[in-house]
């Protein structure tokens, strides 16, 4: 008997190794398939590089918030990424340097300093560097400009014809992966907080409050924002406290461009922009605050943030074949010798 359990107990260590060893490999496994979108970017090369850092917003599927404007906002069936800063006039300057002045696209701003959000943008220029953004990285443009048209013109529509062309958003390439946030992706990146007390949820401000934030000139402290009659926007980095998912500067210092407004459909149509800037007061930093305007119009108090999907050709996060193979065998492999353990188990017990 005695000799049976040690034979057992050494069936049982060496299968229990071999088992942590498959459970490891998995382990790795789901690590390469699992998508991880929060990083640093590089655009642009030598002196006129410069980086882009993007959060996370995760909780995909989260219900609209039924408070604020429009009415229902907020909800995002998929993970996705936005731009943790505005975008800053030192980003700009280095577009026209590496593509915009040798294309006869050149963006104009308003030269508050190189760390300020460029302002006076309009939505045609905000849509010309995402597309840089996109074909600079070999990704495709997001936006639909005729050839050789200039920095002044609309965009035109994607067609059934072409690649990416999406029923649900004739506006935005499917195939991009950096696109102007929609209304949708914007709000839920400043309201939505799926650790919210009492469970997830929504906030009026994108400080995590129902309570307006402290007004400040500059700065980094939570609860605070740029707004309230300040004498102009804080550098990108240092514009109030952070949303519940981290991102700054979504309530105050400067309005920002959202992607479309489907009033008509047509290519001329009214743009949202939301968000409030350093000059307004607290109504218009909160969610209910919503403007649309031309996309040829311009404002010192107006800019933009990138938002960056988690594929160049889909919305939804799909694992490569190769790591989907290797999961469904290592899985595979893994049943098969919990069933044979427990085959050779059962005979040493009889």
């Amino acid at each position: 008997m005695r000799e049976g359990c040690n034979d057992l107990q050494k069936f049982t260590m060496f299968n229990s190794r071999i088992l942590n060893v498959a459970a490891g490999a998995l382990a790795a496994v789901a690590s390469i398939t699992a998508p991880s979108y929060a990083e640093t970017v590089n655009f642009g090369s030598g002196a006129n590089q410069f980086t882009m850092d993007f959060v996370t917003i995760g909780n995909p599927g989260n219900a609209a918030d039924t408070t604020g404007s429009p009415n229902p906002a907020g909800s995002v069936g998929y993970t996705y990424d936005i731009g943790k800063f505005e975008v800053s006039e030192d980003m700009i300057t280095k577009y026209n340097a590496n593509f915009g002045t040798a294309n006869n696209l050149v963006i104009t701003q308003d030269g508050r300093g190189t760390n300020k959000p460029a302002t006076s943008i309009t939505w045609n220029e905000a849509a010309r560097l995402i597309n840089w953004l996109n074909t600079s990285t070999g990704n495709q443009a997001a936006y639909k400009f005729a050839s050789g048209s200039d920095i002044a013109a609309n965009i035109e529509l994607w067609t059934s014809g072409e690649a990416g062309y999406d029923v649900n958003n004739k506006y935005r390439n499917s195939f991009a992966k950096y696109v102007l946030p929609s209304n949708n992706e914007w709000y839920k990146a400043a309201y939505y907080d799926p650790n919210k007390s009492g469970g997830a949820g929504y906030w009026d401000y994108a400080t995590g409050s129902d309570i307006a934030p402290t007004a400040v000139a500059g700065g980094t402290g939570s609860g605070s924002a740029v707004f309230n009659g300040q004498s102009g926007p804080a550098d990108v980095i240092n514009a109030g406290g952070l949303s519940p998912y981290g991102v700054m500067g979504l309530g105050g210092n400067v309005w920002e461009w959202l992607e479309i407004y489907l009033a008509d459909g047509s290519v001329s149509s009214p743009r949202e922009f939301r968000g409030g800037s350093y000059t307004d007061e607290s109504n218009n930093i909160s969610s209910s605050a919503l403007i649309n305007l031309g996309p040829s119009f311009q404002n010192i108090n107006i800019g933009f943030r990138v938002a960056s999907l988690p594929s160049s050709s889909t919305t939804t996060p799909v694992p490569g074949p190769l790591p989907l193979f290797g999961a469904a065998a290592g899985f595979g492999w893994s049943r098969r010798l919990r069933n044979r353990i427990r085959r050779n188990a059962n005979a040493l017990l009889k």
